[in-house]
């Protein structure tokens, strides 16, 4: 991770924490975060992904009931992340908690954070929830770039994957593909579908013919 990608982000963090009423020194809490993001075993789960999605976030915002709210659940949602492990969301929940609490963040805000990291899970948010609304959006933008970014995008994931055996990582990658057409939306927001919804759709059929 470049140095003024980590001090840009720093700056963001502690920045975020002290309009949420912070009551101990974020950067501490920044640096540990960072310093998740920026482990080995990643290679689409990185400070990339997460810069990519603040930023996707501060586009959405006019749609979140709390923005702020959904900031910090950007930064926790892959806090925990281990390609070979199922549990990565219910623990990058849990570390919110305790690093939130721990700051001094009110327990309604922290509690919100995690049922958003929470929502990761499925990217199925219920009606009416505006925050979930865009913290799923602002996640799976990413899959309406372009047909470069989504092939980098692709690629990054297959190399996660790296210890999957090829037929394994194809069956089981067509099923999250398809998981994902699935849904009665891809996206919630008016923002985020008009920019996003035709690439993505096409992506992910493209993606999909491509393992087939």
């Amino acid at each position: 991770m470049p140095a003024t990608t980590a001090a840009a982000l720093l700056d963001r963090w502690t920045a975020l924490l002290d309009r949420c009423g912070a009551t101990a020194d974020p950067e501490p809490y920044g640096r540990d975060l960072l310093k998740r993001w920026a482990e080995p075993q990643r290679r689409y789960h990185t400070t990339d992904h997460l810069l990519a999605m603040l930023d996707h976030i501060d586009t959405l915002a006019e749609h979140a009931d709390d923005p702020d709210a959904v900031r910090l659940a950007t930064w926790f949602h892959d806090a925990v992340y281990r390609p070979d492990r199922s549990e990565n969301e219910e623990r990058s929940a849990q570390l919110a908690v305790r690093a939130l609490v721990e700051a001094g963040v009110t327990r309604p805000l922290t509690d919100e954070v995690a049922r958003l990291v929470r929502l990761t899970v499925s990217h199925h948010p219920e009606p009416g929830d505006r925050n979930g609304e865009v913290l799923c959006d602002a996640d799976l933008a990413v899959l309406g770039g372009s047909p470069a970014a989504y092939a980098a995008y692709a690629t990054a994931v297959r190399a996660e994957y790296d210890f999957v055996p090829e037929d394994a990582f194809r069956e089981g990658r067509a099923a999250v593909l398809r998981q994902l057409l699935d849904l009665p939306a891809l996206y919630r927001t008016p923002t985020a579908r008009t920019r996003f919804d035709a690439a993505a759709r096409a992506n992910l059929a493209a993606e999909l013919k491509q393992l087939a």
